[in-house]
C-alpha cells in the first residue's frame, strides 16, 4: 500500500460496502419472493428467461473451477513426490490428476450424507478460520497495545463467529441425525 496508515479506514469501508450490498440483496430477494423463498436462489429464478439459465450455469461451473484450484497444489506435490527427475512426464501429471478426481468422486458417492458432513466441517472450520482466529491472533499479537474499541470489536467478531459456528454445527448435526433416522 502506498499509505499503510489508511489500511484500517479502507478495511472498514470495504466491510461496510459489502455488508450493505449483502443486506440489500437479502432485502430485495425477500421483497421479490416473500415467504416462498427457496433455499437456493437459483430455484427462485423464472424458468423461461435466458438470464436465469446463465445464472444457473454460472452457479454450476463455479465449483468446478474452485475444485481445480484447490486440488492443484495437492496434485503438484504428488507429482514432485512420485516422479523423479528422469521420469518427469506429462503422463504422470495426467494420471495423478485423474486419480485425484476419481478418488474424490468415489469418496463423495460412497460416504452417506457426504454433503452434510462437509457442511458440518465447513461450519466448524470456516467460522474458526475466518471469524474467530484472525481477531484472536490480532489480540494476542498486540496484547496491551489495542484500544478498548478495537478489543471490543474483536470480541464482537469472535462472538459472532462462535454463535455462527454453533448454529451451523447444530443445523448440520440435526440434519445428519434426521437422515440417519429415516
Amino acid at each position: 500500500m502506498a499509505k499503510p496508515n489508511q489500511f484500517p479506514s479502507v478495511l472498514i469501508a470495504c466491510f461496510g460496502i459489502y455488508s450493505l450490498l449483502y443486506a440489500g440483496t437479502a432485502i430485495m430477494g425477500y421483497t421479490m419472493f416473500g415467504e416462498a423463498t427457496e433455499s437456493q436462489f437459483t430455484l427462485n429464478m423464472p424458468k423461461d428467461l435466458i438470464a436465469s439459465r446463465i445464472v444457473v450455469w454460472t452457479t454450476v461451473v463455479n465449483p468446478f473451477t474452485k475444485y481445480a484450484l484447490t486440488m492443484s497444489p495437492v496434485a503438484m506435490s504428488l507429482e514432485e513426490l512420485i516422479s523423479s527427475s528422469h521420469l518427469k512426464s506429462h503422463i504422470y501429471a495426467i494420471l495423478i490428476r485423474t486419480s485425484l478426481v476419481i478418488s474424490t468422486l468415489i469418496v463423495g458417492l460412497s460416504i452417506p450424507f457426504f454433503g452434510l458432513v462437509m457442511s458440518l466441517i465447513g461450519s466448524l472450520l470456516t467460522m474458526l478460520v475466518t471469524l474467530i482466529l484472525p481477531p484472536a491472533c490480532y489480540l494476542s499479537i498486540l496484547r496491551g497495545k489495542v484500544t478498548r474499541i478495537q478489543a471490543t470489536l474483536c470480541l464482537i467478531v469472535i462472538a459472532v463467529g462462535v454463535v455462527s459456528s454453533v448454529f451451523g454445527t447444530y443445523s448440520a448435526l440435526s440434519k445428519i441425525v434426521e437422515n440417519l433416522r429415516s
